[in-house]
């Protein structure tokens, strides 16, 4: 088993999702912050490199304001060492950045994601990297969902962020707690991995015996 050239990326940890207009709902933004600051440690005790992030929109937008409180990156992250930082204003990291060139140059094969929001510009630069070539580990508790309401529905934090997960494990990334992803970064390993196949078997047998006890 080959040892994951791995890099942290944190995606958006921005005041915005804390004390702005945006407030991360699901899991709750203390627990998600506190997982991100123990995830930068841990990758930097362990000499991964840290990637930051921020997304940054014109300064009459409502949300992510250039040079805006809201836009400016959380103490969680500010206040810590990271080897690389990128300006976006697309939901994926990849988009318009130097991004899948700076990973290259250092040979990392396995891209970590924290950060905000799952279902935006997380999922959005987890499928850009798997499409990409690159293996994907998605730390659940070190990020977040808010809920939404539009022509199409209503979806709380919570259904949006658990859906997400599960969605992302079928195929795109290996879905883990901080504390599992600490586990195996200490042991050189890599996370676990699902499929689409396995997935949907599991979710059969799962209604199949429901259906057996009604």
């Amino acid at each position: 088993m080959t040892t994951p050239r791995r890099a942290l990326i944190v995606i958006d940890v921005q005041n915005e999702y804390v004390t702005g207009d945006l407030p991360i709902e699901y899991p709750p933004v203390d627990v998600s912050l506190a997982n991100i600051g123990r995830a930068i440690d841990a990758a930097q005790a362990a000499s991964v490199p840290v990637v930051v992030v921020q997304n940054l929109a014109p300064a009459t937008s409502p949300i992510f304001a250039t040079g805006s409180e809201g836009a400016a990156l959380h103490d969680v992250v500010a206040s810590r060492k990271h080897d690389h930082e990128i300006t976006k204003s697309l939901p994926s990291a990849f988009t318009g950045t130097d991004l899948a060139d700076w990973l290259a140059q250092h040979q990392i094969d396995t891209l970590t994601v924290t950060g905000y929001m799952t279902h935006n510009c997380d999922a959005s630069t987890i499928n850009h990297a798997v499409h990409a070539g690159l293996a994907v580990e998605f730390l659940h508790d070190a990020t977040g969902s808010v809920p939404y309401a539009n022509s199409a529905g209503f979806a709380s934090a919570e259904d949006i962020h658990r859906v997400f997960c599960v969605v992302l494990q079928s195929r795109f990334a290996a879905v883990a707690s901080t504390d599992q992803w600490i586990d195996a970064l200490s042991a050189g390993k890599p996370l676990e991995r699902d499929s689409i196949y396995a997935s949907n078997q599991k979710a059969r047998t799962m209604q199949a015996s429901a259906a057996a006890m009604v």
